[in-house]
């Protein structure tokens, strides 16, 4: 083993060890009796001298575990509101979005403001809720998605949610959005522009195995929790998980990103853009990417 390696390698172990640290304090501060420091708002939480304090052990993390790639951050404003739609991978692990909010912290600095969405279930564990939420990461609903829009910032919104997160590892190319038109109704409702982010690598951090979407009607876990899948994947240390649960860790995949040119919808479809027409126009392009992305791997997880 080369020394280059080597001091990769115990940087790695360093940088883990210091964001660790950071993340117990945020959860220790989090459930402490009588802590009454939480924003209401969770837009507010949203902490630049937090990002810059950690970035440097998540850039090692990203860089060394998952060989981090992001290419074509400039096709995103360096300010000012833009909607980022990206493919979900990953199961609740998404380490492309881990991959992702690094490198775009890293390219305009912790000051641009940048919100990603989460579903709900992420905010119910304390610790989750006080580290993501200083990153800038918020319940996904409308007003959240309004209120970081109006707040110039770049809004990182998943469409195929679920859906698409939980997709076969023998789909790890493919888009599916599942036909939700929201996003192109928010980019019009606020006059912003859209930026494609396709990823790559993420549905190989494991093996998913289906979307279990007639096992979760059937446990009504829609109505109970707003979720419509109920998948099983294969990964260490358990197994066999369902949800992720009891849990698992991501096998290092190599995670590839890219940022495409940015989608005017009333440039390119008239003043009132349909949706179904935006939403084939922007998955089309990013199928288009990903499937580039695709032909570039070789074999799985290696990349």
């Amino acid at each position: 083993m080369s020394d280059g390696v080597i001091e990769r390698a115990l940087g790695a172990a360093g940088g883990t060890a210091r964001m660790a640290a950071a993340m117990v304090s945020d959860v220790a501060a989090a459930v402490s009796p009588g802590n009454g420091t939480r924003p209401d708002d969770p837009l507010d939480a949203w902490d630049p001298d937090y990002v810059r304090r950690t970035l440097p052990a998540m850039r090692m993390m990203a860089e060394v575990y998952f060989r981090a790639e992001v290419r074509d951050l400039g096709n995103i404003p360096p300010e000012g509101p833009v909607l980022l739609v990206g493919n979900h991978s990953g199961g609740t692990l998404i380490a492309d979005t881990f991959v992702f909010a690094q490198a775009f912290y890293r390219h305009f600095g912790p000051t641009r403001r940048f919100h990603q969405l989460a579903h709900d279930l992420v905010f119910q564990l304390p610790g989750a809720r006080a580290s993501l939420t200083r990153y800038g990461t918020v319940p996904a609903n409308p007003d959240n998605m309004a209120a970081a829009l109006e707040r110039d910032a770049a809004l990182l919104v998943y469409p195929g949610g679920d859906h698409e997160t939980y997709r076969p590892s023998w789909e790890s190319g493919k888009i599916d959005m599942a036909g939700r038109t929201g996003f192109a109704k928010l980019a019009v409702q606020h006059d912003v522009p859209i930026v494609p982010v396709v990823a790559i690598g993420g549905q190989e951090t494991a093996l998913f195995l289906g979307q279990g979407r007639n096992i979760a009607k059937l446990l009504r876990l829609n109505d109970l929790a707003r979720v419509k899948v109920f998948p099983a994947q294969v990964a260490p240390p358990f197994g066999l998980t369902l949800m992720d649960l009891p849990g698992r860790v991501p096998l290092p995949a190599k995670i590839t990103v890219r940022a495409l040119p940015k989608i005017d919808l009333k440039e390119r479809l008239g003043d009132k853009p349909d949706p179904e027409e935006a939403y084939e126009l922007v998955s089309s392009a990013m199928q288009r990417a990903l499937t580039g992305l695709s032909n570039e791997r070789k074999l799985p997880v290696v990349g």
